[in-house]
């Protein structure tokens, strides 16, 4: 086990270090240096390895073991029986890709316990708008529909989808429950199109009381290589994910049959 990060090449699509080499203290720290250029970004993600740093700290690259996942293809994600009754009166609407400029703002405004200041930057914003612009970022937004049209943004989430792989970002809420309808709304939709798994990075309380589990490091980034290596649906998100009516999670998910 190496006692340093590797330091980057200054060729965004160098191959990163193998994942064995991850520092265990701090868990996953693999990387040092490189940019957030859009095709460094889609290198680090077919591969498992996501950014994350600080602001005044040099650019970090991680590959934690194990890693926090969803598991689509099993329970997917947990809604409490008394949050789901909540939603069978709920107004809240769900989309995607409407405000993603939006979504990663707010979520860089959210203020975490023992966190000081926020790791999605200025410069971590505008590295997932051109991800976005190049069709590989996304946003689930949950909205309340106020009978205009366009309604108020409650909660939300970004990530990054590579192939048939979902990786989770961040989410915020500016309701109570706003993220989880997010996290669940995409987790309803990622089932419905087969996908397996929805990546959640490093574990936390909140996570594991929706149902994340630890996959060990080795088994999912197996699967990543196999999720990343298949064709991207076609269509554009917007269309492909729709609406959908939050009270639709109150039941659970539906055994629906994959879409591809």
């Amino acid at each position: 086990m190496s006692q340093l990060p590797c330091l980057l090449s200054a060729d965004p699509t160098a191959p990163f270090p193998p994942p064995d080499t991850a520092l265990a203290s701090p868990n996953g720290l693999l990387a040092i240096g490189g940019d957030l250029s859009v095709p460094r970004l889609l290198n680090a993600y077919r591969h498992g390895v996501f950014p994350w740093y600080s602001a005044g700290q040099p650019l970090l690259w991680w590959s934690p073991d194990p890693r926090t996942v969803f598991r689509i293809d099993r329970e997917g994600v947990h809604l409490p029986s008394r949050f789901r009754r909540r939603l069978r009166r709920s107004a809240w609407t769900l989309r995607a890709d409407h405000a993603f400029e939006a979504v990663i703002r707010r979520c860089a405004g959210i203020r975490r316990d023992g966190q000081r200041g926020t790791w999605i930057t200025d410069a971590m914003i505008r590295a997932y708008l051109d991800l976005h612009r190049a069709g590989h970022a996304h946003s689930i937004e949950v909205v309340d529909d106020d009978g205009s049209g366009g309604g108020r943004l409650v909660g939300g989430l970004y990530g990054v989808a590579v192939g048939r792989m979902f990786f989770g970002e961040s989410m915020f809420s500016a309701e109570s429950g706003g993220s989880k309808v997010a996290l669940a709304g995409l987790a309803r939709r990622l089932h419905e199109w087969g996908w397996p798994l929805l990546d959640a990075q490093v574990e936390n309380a909140h996570l594991l009381s929706l149902g994340a589990v630890a996959m060990p490091r080795a088994e999912f980034l197996g699967a990543v290589a196999r999720q990343v290596a298949l064709p991207s649906p076609p269509g554009d998100w917007r269309e492909r994910f729709g609406t959908m009516a939050a009270m639709e999670l109150a039941e659970g998910r539906p055994a629906a049959p994959p879409a591809g």
